[in-house]
């Protein structure tokens, strides 16, 4: 049916084309008084065939036939203009020289059959747009029903996306105004929407229009521009959408689907960390990869990384088999020739373990199997000990025995000077990476980083839950702050890390500026569209047990030695006697049989920078 359509589009618009060369000339030999000596003229005749198949084969040739008449723009418009001079000066050469007809028209023929040649071809493929943008204007005048929207950013995407709007009857927006610091194009309009100044002005221009949402467009620009301009529309109760990257521009991909709501990731008051994986991945290709916890935030995401990156064989290893089998299904899709392995264990099963190590032998293994809430490990200490500390140990060992090449742990900025437990026990892990290094041939190391957006129990899904609720949005604190970054970049500088690994280093990951949480529920309430404290309130409610106002990434002791990637440093490894710590480890192993209730004074021997509070009631 779209074939057919297409086919009886072009048919009418040669059909309107040949008329429009016929038109044009018998209307300029009438304002001529022509008309009459050639009427009946045979070469008269011939002369309108030729310009006429000349028409066709201009505009084929410059797919003058095959263009979206809702969208034709500059480019289109060039190309009739000059097709259709090429058609005039075409067909002054067949009168004045092939046809010899040059003692009967003047000058002012031409120059009048160019004028409406330009007319008769620009009608039919301008009415369209004419027609849509007539009605636009006037149900924008006329509709009060309509969501009146500002679009920053008045160049090719501003104009793609108010092209689409109004070309659209399912869309419900009516562009009130273009923002753009180019002051070259203030006072400019885009189709009747007029440019009313730079950024400066979106305050004052959403309380003129009654703007109820903003369309960042400007996709080539930097984040910190991008940041500048979202700080100044989280100022106004508007909703805030912005358009994704240029190469979308390019592929043709802008349209109104294309506009997403401003994430808190474009929020983080610095750029986006960009990592070359190609450059770096050869220490994984072709190589066995086991990955604990695979199916958590960062387990799937270093899945779906290393998988891109053809490792002789995939292993997936996770306790719980929802995230297991999502993982799967999703890499099986994507990479249907890897060679994958997903496999339900848990690490503190060292039979279980020995096994899969056994009957895979992995060439470097990603351990990011662990037990993270801060407030579940603090009523169950006892069980991030097991997991975190007794299931590192169990990999560790199981790693030096199967002679794996790397082994990578996932530590955390909570492991310094830890407050809570789970910090503490990942402390602990640190150490069993930094003990079995000096007594294996496998290369341990360790990558702490702090918070991770959008990962599972984090901040920010929590607050996004709370707002769809209606509030109140719950911070613990006014002044807490943390270390933010997103899964992808976080899993980028991992696996960076672990080509840089020679063995015993704890690599420290740049987080960038800390945020403070009150600001970050604040502007995600602005973000949803509305005011914090009016619209949805927000409440403080303490610190929750084990919690601290600020993360730290080093201890007092470890100093920074720097790598080849500016993000990624390198803590200096602080001494420990490994057999007083194996000893200590034992002796916690021991004291687990019997679910101690004293399990924070037990780990405080192993971590002295540890306090813990002694108070909370263990279960």
């Amino acid at each position: 049916m779209k074939v057919a359509n297409k086919i009886i589009r072009i048919i009418l618009l040669m059909l309107s084309d040949a008329f429009a060369v016929v038109a044009s000339s018998v209307i300029a030999l009438y304002a001529e008084n022509l008309l009459g000596s050639f009427v009946g003229n045979q070469y008269y005749y011939v002369s309108l065939l030729l310009s006429i198949f000349a028409i066709f084969s201009a505009f084929t040739l410059l797919q003058l036939y095959s263009f979206s008449s809702t969208y034709v723009g500059i480019l289109e418009s060039l190309k009739l203009a000059l097709a259709t001079l090429a058609i005039t000066a075409l067909h002054y050469v067949e009168i004045r020289y092939l046809l010899h007809l040059d003692g009967l028209i003047h000058l002012g023929y031409f120059l009048i059959f160019f004028m409406l040649m330009v007319v008769f071809t620009f009608i039919p493929r301008y009415a369209r747009r004419a027609v849509v943008a007539l009605r636009c204007h006037m149900s924008n005048a006329q509709n009060s029903s309509r969501v009146p929207v500002m679009i920053v950013g008045a160049g090719a995407a501003g104009a793609s996306l108010l092209r689409e709007i109004n070309a659209s009857d399912k869309i419900n927006y009516a562009v009130k105004c273009f923002v753009d610091d180019d002051i070259l194009k203030k006072g400019t309009s885009i189709n009747g929407v007029k440019v009313k100044g730079g950024r400066e002005r979106i305050p004052e221009l959403v309380k003129k229009y009654g703007i109820c949402e903003i369309y960042i467009a400007m996709p080539s620009c930097s984040g910190d521009v991008i940041e500048e301009i979202t700080a100044i529309c989280r100022q106004t109760p508007c909703k805030i959408k912005t358009l994704p990257g240029i190469y979308q521009l390019v592929n043709g991909e802008v349209s109104v689907k294309s506009l997403r709501d401003v994430s808190i990731d474009d929020l983080l008051s610095r750029k986006s960390v960009s990592i070359d994986l190609d450059k770096i991945m050869d220490y994984v290709t072709g190589k066995v990869i086991m990955i604990t916890g695979g199916g958590g935030s960062i387990g799937s995401e270093l899945c779906r990384q290393i998988a891109s990156h053809n490792p002789a064989r995939l292993i997936i290893v996770d306790i719980y088999e929802n995230n297991a089998y999502d993982i799967q299904q999703e890499l099986l899709k994507k990479f249907p020739s890897l060679d994958l392995v997903t496999l339900i264990a848990s690490v503190r099963d060292y039979k279980r373990m020995e096994r899969i190590f056994k009957t895979y032998r992995p060439q470097i293994v990603f351990h990011a199997a662990a037990h993270k809430h801060v407030p579940l490990m603090e009523t169950s200490p006892n069980e991030a000990i097991k997991n975190n500390v007794f299931g590192t140990l169990t990999l560790a060992t199981l790693a030096d025995k199967f002679d794996v090449k790397r082994f990578v742990m996932i530590s955390t900025d909570k492991a310094v000077n830890p407050t809570n437990v789970m910090g503490a026990t990942k402390r602990i892990c640190e150490m069993i990476i930094q003990s079995f290094n000096k007594r294996s041939e496998t290369e341990f190391v360790a990558v702490r980083f702090g918070n991770v957006l959008g990962s599972n129990g984090s901040v920010v899904p929590l607050f996004k839950k709370q707002i769809a609720e209606g509030g109140p949005v719950y911070v613990t604190h006014p002044e807490i702050i943390r270390y933010f970054m997103t899964i992808p970049e976080a899993v980028a500088l991992v696996i960076q890390a672990g080509a840089y690994a020679k063995g015993g280093e704890i690599f420290v990951l740049d987080m960038g500026k800390p945020v403070k949480i009150l600001d970050l529920a604040e502007n995600l309430i602005r973000l949803s569209g509305l005011e914090p404290y009016k619209d949805i309130d927000i409440k403080f409610t303490g610190l929750r047990p084990g919690e601290k106002l600020y993360e730290e990434m080093l201890m007092n002791e470890e100093l920074l030695k720097e790598t080849e990637n500016k993000l990624i440093h390198i803590g200096k490894p602080i001494d420990f006697d490994d057999n007083i710590f194996l000893a200590q480890l034992d002796e916690l192993r021991q004291a687990l049989d019997s679910e101690p209730t004293n399990a924070r004074k037990l780990i405080s021997k192993i971590v002295p920078t540890y306090i813990g509070n002694s108070d909370l009631e263990n279960v």
